[in-house]
């Protein structure tokens, strides 16, 4: 049976001297390794996360000639974001804020549902702690090992197993690092460039900024970062409710706590007050107080107390996954159903299915043709010979397909207009014909001359239509034709 060691009892004084007072130093949490089916999973869900962000920047994907072939890659340089088949340019910031929204959305929904999921098992933060945690079992023992080697002096044992965790640590933490910059610049290109020394500068800071991050965050501020720094556990109050499933104790069935195997005729619940689940959290809090901002809702504590109670004959899931009102039901002996689809949920379920048309609903409509013009500050206008006004711009065509392609220039507003483009010697012409490279940006100075009849305060609208003649896709840019007064 488990009992409270004394440096346990160290700890717990720890504990209650610090919330005495306004500031205490950090109680130290030793989270004790546990066995069973959520242990289980979150090592499941620990190596598909971790899987996908290593191995992700490996991933090719065919573009075409000149194009990267890196299936998800956000190169600055470039100033593209390649992700599989899709391609997205500067102007489609948009689509980030609608990411960003759904993403948010979503969040909120599957809190209000399940509780903070999210925190207890793929946060990264969670990810790398726990993958760091693992080293430091593996290297220096369980709970009580470790608590005990930093309550001594320290030995040649001890300083060797604490020198290979923290070399295995940077390792880590290194890999880390240089995999978030494998999204930035093709992989097997910066990874021979970082070893051979010719890679940028930008890519030995970042790499080594992420290095530091890694190794200060996941293995020294661990639960600290759930707890002081990560906003997010002061907004779940306002996403839960009492039908949001969490970990919970059940209460009505643990109380009284009595120490010891049970007997028949025993008055006390199934409780022993053994702290097999206080020693199983992470960040170290006592599930049997209740719903509380430092819990991530991981449900370690479940595998710990199912271990207890199989011990000591008494039925599993003294701490399970529940919602409040199904606990408060349960201790009055009624039956109720879960409810899913409550106003809560129903509302993040109808902003998130907006967030999905729109968002899907412009990546459909997305244009692969863009057009800015940009009139001339001086000077605004010249007086032909023969009368009439010519205007001068200077005009971008986006091509965002892959293979160059023929544009048809044209203008609409201003009478018997003619085009002319002095550096590829095109017109004057009613329209132009412009060639533009794939995936780039044709830069042209264009002139405009006509008579315009409709000036107000010396200037009138004109459109500029630009049309693909391969694809007959067609986009409109309006600008103005400057007069005289």
């Amino acid at each position: 049976m488990s009992r409270i060691s004394k440096a346990d009892r160290q700890l717990q004084l720890q504990r209650e001297e610090a919330g005495d007072h306004l500031y205490a130093n950090r109680v130290r949490v030793y989270p004790k390794s546990v066995h069973g089916p959520v242990r289980r999973f979150k090592w499941a869900v620990l190596i598909v996360c971790l899987g996908i962000y290593y191995l992700l920047p490996w991933l090719r994907w065919h573009r075409g000639i000149n194009q990267p072939d890196q299936a998800v890659l956000l190169s600055l340089w470039h100033e593209r974001f390649y992700f599989f088949n899709l391609e997205f340019w500067p102007q489609d910031i948009y689509y980030l804020t609608g990411l960003l929204i759904m993403g948010a959305v979503t969040l909120f929904l599957v809190t209000s549902l399940i509780g903070r999921v999210w925190c207890g098992y793929t946060c990264p933060q969670t990810v790398w702690t726990d993958l760091f945690m693992w080293i430091e079992r593996l290297i220096e023992g369980d709970r009580n090992e470790r608590m005990k080697r930093d309550a001594e002096k320290p030995t040649f044992d001890t300083v060797w197993r604490k020198a290979s965790k923290h070399a295995i640590w940077l390792g880590i933490a290194f890999w880390t690092g240089g995999a978030w910059i494998m999204y930035y610049v093709d992989a097997p290109t910066v990874t021979v460039e970082f070893w051979t020394g010719t890679a940028s500068k930008e890519v030995y800071f970042f790499t080594f900024l992420f290095t530091a991050t890694t190794y200060l965050l996941a293995g020294w501020a661990r639960e600290q970062v759930c707890t002081f720094m990560c906003p997010w556990p002061r907004f779940q109050s306002a996403m839960l409710d009492e039908q949001s499933v969490t970990v919970t104790y059940q209460g009505w069935r643990g109380e009284p706590r009595l120490r010891g195997r049970r007997h028949e005729g025993d008055s006390g619940g199934d409780c022993i007050d053994c702290g097999a689940c206080v020693t199983a959290c992470p960040t170290g809090i006592d599930i049997r107080d209740g719903i509380q901002l430092e819990c991530i809702n991981c449900g370690l504590c479940i595998d710990a107390c199912n271990h207890v109670m199989e011990r000591t004959g008494r039925p599993a899931w003294l701490i399970t996954w529940d919602t409040l009102a199904d606990q408060a039901a349960k201790a009055e002996g009624r039956q109720t159903t879960l409810h899913l689809l409550r106003p809560r949920t129903l509302i993040y379920i109808s902003a998130l299915l907006v967030a999905v048309v729109v968002m899907t609903a412009a990546l459909l409509m997305r244009s692969s043709v863009g057009l800015s013009v940009l009139h001339d500050r001086a000077p605004l206008f010249v007086r032909l010979p023969d009368g009439n006004l010519r205007n001068g711009y200077t005009v971008k065509i986006v091509n965002k397909g892959p293979n160059i392609a023929l544009f048809e220039l044209r203008t609409d507003g201003v009478n018997a207009a003619s085009l002319a483009e002095a550096d590829e010697g095109l017109g004057p012409a009613s329209r132009l014909g412009l060639l533009v490279k794939g995936d780039s940006v044709g830069t042209f100075r264009i002139t405009v001359a006509g008579a315009p009849d409709r000036l107000v305060d010396g200037s009138q609208g004109i459109d500029f239509n630009l049309r693909n003649t391969d694809t007959g896709e067609q986009t409109v840019y309006h600008s103005l034709f400057m007069g005289p007064r």
